[in-house]
């Protein structure tokens, strides 16, 4: 029977057994999820929404209030809207801004390098204290593009000296491919369409 030929009752009731045998599927696949860790997660790709997607991943982890520490590698001394709110929780949140703007903007690489290499002593420290459940290593992905950074070493870093409880956010265009590699969780953000290309400047509580 079609379900054009099928009364509501028959429609709901069609529904409702579909729906126990796929809870019975899930059901059965989540019992196999045993593993408890703390994830290496990468968010990269040319689209919007990377560090967004991270500092979701924070403001998820206050709720269930875990302490959270931030190291935003080059997003530079601009107040930002996400900053003014984790204010708010100052007894769980560790925000370090160590950059001094995008490389294109200091336009110095010793600078940019040093600043770099500051940033990722800071990292390492905040990700071995384990005092905190998440640590977001926003826009770490640039640096490593720009070979601010070894690949290597961070690799080595992620891979023998993360604690197995705590987990590390990474954002950034261009992962490399040693670290998607590592990771458990990357996710492409891929762009479709951006106001940007139509003359709109960047719009304060999107962009920033």
């Amino acid at each position: 029977m079609s379900k054009q030929d099928m009364t509501e009752e028959e429609l709901n009731a069609r529904h409702a057994e579909k729906m126990k045998k796929k809870k019975a599927a899930r059901d059965k696949i989540m019992a196999t999820k045993t593993i408890e860790k703390g994830l290496l997660i990468v968010h990269t790709g040319k689209g919007k929404g990377k560090s967004t997607a991270g500092f979701g991943m924070v403001f998820r982890s206050l709720g269930h209030g875990h302490k959270v520490a931030i190291v935003q590698f080059v997003k530079g001394r601009i107040d930002t809207g996400e900053r003014m709110a984790l204010g708010r929780f100052d007894d769980l949140v560790t925000l370090k801004r160590m950059g001094d703007g995008f490389t294109w903007e200091t336009q110095d690489r010793q600078r940019d390098i040093a600043a770099a290499r500051e940033a990722w002593e800071m990292a390492k420290q905040l990700i071995t204290s384990r005092e905190h459940r998440l640590v977001l290593l926003d826009e770490l992905n640039i640096v490593l593009r720009y070979d601010y950074l070894d690949i290597n070493e961070v690799v080595e870093f992620l891979k023998t000296e993360k604690p197995d409880d705590v987990h590390v956010v990474i954002t950034g265009r261009n992962a490399k491919d040693e670290l998607i590699e590592i990771a458990d969780l990357v996710t492409e953000m891929t762009q479709i369409k951006h106001p940007f290309r139509s003359g709109v400047k960047p719009q304060e509580g999107i962009e920033f």
